[in-house]
């Protein structure tokens, strides 16, 4: 049963009477009402509307906790103490104290053992267990077998697939992955992304491809078509799979003119998945 613990990723806390009020007014996705051990996915955003952190926010007993970036956590509890103005919340780095698992296919986490939750983003993703980092159940899975899943199904991640500060929601395919809620009321950058949503002006989107020889580029290779840059190539996987942060409107122009997607010399296609519901050229 696959199953491992991810090193890479923080948790931040953030507990107090008025912490579902807090964070409803700042983060994409909302978190009121939310059941003890429910999760939403969500992000946190600069007033122009690109993603500082994102994260999977899970309820728990005394309020919250947020599972994010490891590199970001310290960040995020610094910038969420910017809002916290006369509001009563405790907001605390909790990165060393607890370890972050997943578990997935056939998987699930155990029962009494941390706080579990099922990843909000997409089924296939399987499940979260938040545990003590003294209390770790034992996992057999790598890190990397997890990843080659998460990319598989085509999921976004932030750092290889989007730059933090500089992506959209919308670029990040949050709106695809249940990490904006459009009828909530107002958080930091909603009016820009609620304008790319009602104009459907994003040209910009994370995508799966596939590169037809089964070999893969150096992350971060450019991909091109007749000589322009599309974009870049962000999480690769040896079977050839891969995901790319493309202008799709070049990658159209591009198909219906022949011309080949390539990145590091080496050709691709591009895909789609069940989730995904806006156009992919190419993709009937």
């Amino acid at each position: 049963m696959p199953a491992c613990l991810l090193p890479d990723r923080g948790i931040v806390s953030v507990s107090g009477a008025d912490s579902e009020t807090f964070l409803d007014n700042l983060l994409t996705s909302s978190v009121e009402k939310l059941a003890e051990g429910e999760a939403r996915f969500g992000a946190l955003l600069t007033p122009q509307g690109k993603i500082i952190v994102d994260g999977l926010v899970v309820k728990t007993a005394d309020g919250f906790l947020i599972d994010c970036p490891r590199a970001l956590a310290q960040d995020l509890a610094r910038r969420l103490g910017f809002y916290k103005l006369r509001a009563k919340v405790e907001i605390a780095n909790r990165t060393e104290d607890y370890a972050v698992l997943t578990y997935w296919a056939e998987a699930h986490a155990p029962k009494g053992a941390g706080i579990g939750f099922v990843d909000p983003r997409l089924v296939g993703l399987g499940e979260r267990l938040i545990v003590p980092v003294n209390a770790v159940p034992e996992v057999t899975a790598s890190h990397a077998l997890y990843d080659a899943h998460r990319v598989a199904l085509g999921v976004p991640e932030g750092g290889r697939d989007f730059a933090y500060g500089d992506a959209f929601p919308h670029e990040a395919d949050m709106d695809q992955l249940h990490g904006v809620d459009f009828h909530k009321g107002c958080y930091v950058g909603q009016e820009v992304v609620s304008r790319m949503q009602h104009r459907g002006s994003a040209r910009t989107r994370t995508v799966p491809v596939r590169f037809v020889d089964g070999v893969v580029p150096v992350e971060g290779s450019d991909a091109v078509a007749g000589g322009k840059v599309l974009g870049r190539i962000g999480s690769t996987d040896t079977g050839g799979q891969a995901l790319a942060l493309l202008r799709l409107d070049r990658a159209s122009d591009a198909i219906a003119a022949g011309e080949p997607l390539t990145a590091g010399g080496l050709a691709f296609v591009l895909e789609g998945r069940d989730w995904i519901h806006f156009e992919v050229p190419g993709i009937a």
